[in-house]
């Protein structure tokens, strides 16, 4: 068979990610070749995946999260376009992996065929390989003033005839209206594609919503296929909706007698943020993001993020004030941490004719390094040792244009290619590093740990022994396919990647003038 399905939202972040994630786990558990599909993607957090020609290449951090779902390694043509956004009027274009251009809402049009061209194509490959291809959708189908460019919503399910499921969140409020609005804007054809629903993050008695559940079938012709309940655990690999001042994930009571808390600065261009969340999933380690400089005071660890625009986020960092809070953080001696944009904020200099374009700029000093910025993007995967301890193993990935230019001789590394070569800094209580996901190497995030909560004071703090980061991604996928299994009508689901569309679907109006 070459089956396929389309899950689509009423919003952004309404649970398209997570219930794409749960069908693949789902079906990959009935036996069923299954494959994950975005085919424009727009975040900050991307992973690396290595491509045909051996290069490292970028896709969404969601779409890697939903091919080990589906139990296969990521491809690049899981998420065959993704844009990177630099500015709230600029994004980078990230193309089959490769990053090809620099858009704005004014030019993207006329680079939007070529994208379509190349997202249309990959699924095409996809549904020749797999047996079942679920494709997520983006923001929401009924966005009519983009309907027309559209090949990642409507355009690609009418493009590939899929069977559409519409999710809304019901946490937000107005779930019924946004689903019945959704329907309504689209023209027919599109609305013939709409089979049904799915409300996510339900809390309280389903008796309650079930007149709500029947009147929306009543006025739009189609069934609610299930309603996921909200659920604690539910908070790995998040992909855009890292709020302000919360708390990741549910943090276990400490190993030892102290809890070691972890203070990210949430900048306004934040990438790669799911970096922090193997931190999380450590007992007594509390990690929050944050935009407060008296949080950064009573942190810990604070830890400066990836950007996708370093030298703006750096200026921000000191409009704010928190620039003032990194740096007493260090003076006090407490163990600071930059990944990637934040390991270049904290050099003397960053000098950049790429990204920003704004030359040559002071950095926050704090390490004896220059970052130089260069026009070719370094993305690969890595792997090494631990400088300090070469038993130490880890595995990241690299997504960066600034390079170390120079760094006072004898300067310690905080990590070591496999080649012995040094990466990263250490000055005293202060570090850095390009790699990302080096926190998911358990006896690296450990050992880090471990010295982070001895320069914090921390001497009560122990790390667990066992913890497992893979092992806890994994219970998350699972639970994902469990409540798919449990709250969804998985029947009628079958059926709709099996046969299509259902016939005869009514047309609710006034739908979008054609």
């Amino acid at each position: 068979m070459s089956g396929g399905l389309l899950v689509a939202g009423t919003t952004s972040d309404a649970g398209k990610s997570v219930l794409t994630a749960g069908i693949c786990r789902w079906l990959h558990r009935r036996g069923v070749k299954v494959a994950p599909f975005k085919a424009q993607n727009m975040s900050n957090n991307s992973a690396v995946v290595v491509g045909p020609d051996g290069r490292g290449g970028e896709i969404g951090r969601a779409q890697a999260m939903q091919a080990a779902a589906c139990g296969v390694a990521p491809d690049l043509r899981f998420n065959p376009v993704l844009l990177k956004p630099g500015s709230d009027r600029s994004s980078q274009v990230v193309l089959l992996g490769e990053a090809v251009d620099t858009v704005t809402a004014g030019n993207y049009h006329a680079l939007r065929p070529r994208l379509a061209e190349a997202a249309f194509a990959a699924l095409a490959e996809l549904r020749e390989a797999y047996e079942v291809v679920v494709c997520e959708g983006a923001g929401s189908p009924a966005e009519i003033n983009l309907r027309a460019g559209d090949y990642v919503n409507m355009g690609l399910a009418r493009h590939a005839g899929l069977p559409t499921i519409v999710v809304g969140d019901i946490d937000r409020g107005g779930v019924f209206a946004s689903m019945f609005g959704t329907v309504a804007l689209l023209d027919p054809a599109d609305q013939a594609l709409v089979a049904g629903f799915v409300i996510n993050k339900f809390r309280g008695d389903l008796g309650l919503l079930r007149p709500g559940l029947d009147m929306l079938a009543r006025v739009t012709g189609r069934p609610t296929y299930g309603v996921l309940p909200w659920h604690l655990d539910l908070w790995l690999d998040a992909e855009d909706s890292l709020a302000y001042g919360r708390v990741l994930g549910r943090p276990a009571a400490p190993h030892g007698t102290e809890w070691l808390d972890v203070a990210v600065v949430r900048l306004p261009r934040i990438s790669n943020a799911t970096d922090v969340e193997a931190l999380a999933t450590e007992p007594g380690v509390r990690v929050r993001l944050t935009v407060e400089p008296a949080e950064l005071a009573a942190a810990d660890l604070v830890v400066l993020p990836g950007s996708k625009s370093t030298v703006t986020d750096l200026a921000w960092l000191r409009q704010t004030g928190l620039a003032d809070a990194v740096a007493a953080h260090a003076a006090a001696g407490k163990p600071l941490l930059g990944i990637c944009g934040g390991f270049q904020m904290l050099g003397r200099a960053v000098h950049d004719e790429v990204e920003s374009r704004a030359g040559s700029v002071a950095g926050l000093g704090l390490l004896p390094v220059e970052v130089t910025f260069a026009a070719r993007k370094t993305v690969r995967q890595t792997a090494g040792t631990a400088a300090a301890d070469a038993g130490v193993p880890v595995r990241g990935y690299e997504i960066h244009h600034g390079h170390v230019s120079s760094a006072d001789p004898g300067l310690p590394p905080l990590l070591a290619y496999d080649d012995g070569t040094g990466e990263g800094a250490v000055l005293g209580a202060v570090c850095g590093t390009h790699w990302h996901g080096a926190f998911e190497s358990d006896a690296f995030r450990r050992r880090f740990l471990t010295d982070a909560a001895r320069l914090a004071g921390r001497t009560g703090f122990r790390v667990a022994p066992d913890t497992s980061f893979a092992a806890a991604r994994e219970r998350s996928l699972d639970l994902l396919g469990d409540l798919v299994e449990e709250h969804l009508d998985t029947t009628a689901l079958w059926r709709l990647v099996e046969s299509g569309p259902p016939a005869g679907l009514p047309f609710v109006p006034p739908g979008a003038p054609r």
